[in-house]
């Protein structure tokens, strides 16, 4: 007989439900979040799913190695497509939705997504540490310039030398103004040099690996593309082979346009934005750089250029920004570089 298992996760306990080949629950109950947990609870019951199905959410990667380790064969899935299945159920409780993915199991009718490996998760933690750290730099310096306009001191734009010490050094001054511009500048002073130190630790650290992967110094000789480009796309895609073309990268990354045809009726809107929106800013920032900083000439620039003539400079960025990560993924796949003077064909 064969058993099929559905996994609802939450952050204290998992609901678990077992139905057979006909679809009849043989089995339910709650277990640890944990993989032991969900191991041990169905090794005290004799039983051996054929497949357990789990939605993709917050704990699910985690969850899918621990399964995977211990042998059982769990497949994790998406879970906004699999929210259409499940929503169409009168109650809403976690027995219920256990139910339905383990149906979904059964029938196979469930779009599986890919776990990324290790290495990777460790490099897009790193990447997004870095990220978060500027964002809060920029916060505080927005802060401190509002703060102090209130009370007539406008501060002047800041170079990245030195960690920015510029920014420090003209809070430093008007502190002395105040006293109480003088207590809020001692801590804000501190924490935007402990954050302008980590910060560069972490870009050291980043080109250093860079510096180290054979792939991201492949992808970096294309135009506009540095080690933050490159590692950032290497850790998103992971596995290059489980995209059948290069071309569904752009959409994989949410820079194609979305359709909407029913009938006599058909129209392209906006890029659909779905995906990983850090790696998608990052194309467009590296495609923006391609249209306005790089001055040595490449196909890639020329088609860029030509193509801000005819529908405007936003436009062909998003279209470049989907090109460079297409370029990207061809030049992972063929193992070359980019050759500035002939463009590779996807």
């Amino acid at each position: 007989m064969k058993y099929f298992a559905g996994l609802d996760v939450s952050l204290k306990e998992i609901s678990i439900c077992v139905v057979d080949a006909d679809g009849t629950v043989v089995a339910h109950g709650r277990a640890p979040a944990d993989p032991e947990g969900v191991a041990g609870w169905f090794r005290n019951r004799s039983l051996t799913p054929d497949c357990i199905v789990h939605e993709s959410g917050q704990l699910s990667i985690w969850l899918q190695r621990g399964l995977m380790q211990l042998g059982l064969p769990a497949v994790c899935i998406d879970a906004r497509k699999a929210h259409k299945s499940l929503s169409a159920r009168l109650n809403k409780s976690d027995a219920s939705d256990a139910e339905g993915l383990a149906q979904l199991a059964r029938t196979g009718w469930f779009t599986p997504v890919h776990v990324r490996s290790y290495a990777s998760d460790r490099l897009r933690g790193l990447i997004g540490a870095r990220e978060r750290l500027i964002r809060l730099r920029i916060d505080l310096e927005g802060y401190v310039r509002g703060a102090l306009k209130t009370f007539g001191i406008r501060m002047s734009a800041v170079r990245r030398g030195r960690q920015r010490q510029a920014f420090r050094d003209q809070l430093a001054a008007a502190g002395e103004t105040d006293p109480v511009l003088r207590v809020i500048a001692d801590g804000f002073i501190t924490a935007h040099a402990t954050l302008c130190k980590a910060a560069a630790e972490l870009d050291a650290i980043i080109k250093k690996q860079a510096d180290q992967h054979p792939v991201a110094q492949r992808l970096m000789t294309i135009p506009g593309v540095g080690p933050v480009v490159s590692l950032s796309f290497v850790a998103l895609i992971d596995d290059p082979d489980r995209f059948r073309r290069a071309s569904d990268v752009g959409a994989f990354l949410g820079l194609t346009p979305r359709r909407h045809q029913s009938g006599e009726m058909d129209w392209s809107g906006r890029v659909s934005k779905c995906g990983d929106r850090a790696v998608r800013g990052l194309l467009v920032q590296a495609a923006s750089c391609v249209l306005r900083r790089v001055g040595r000439f490449s196909e890639l620039k020329s088609w860029a250029v030509r193509l801000a003539g005819r529908c405007g400079a936003r436009k062909a960025t998003v279209a470049t920004a989907r090109k460079i990560a297409v370029l990207m993924l061809t030049l992972w796949k063929n193992g070359t570089e980019y050759n500035w003077n002939k463009e590779v064909i996807a």
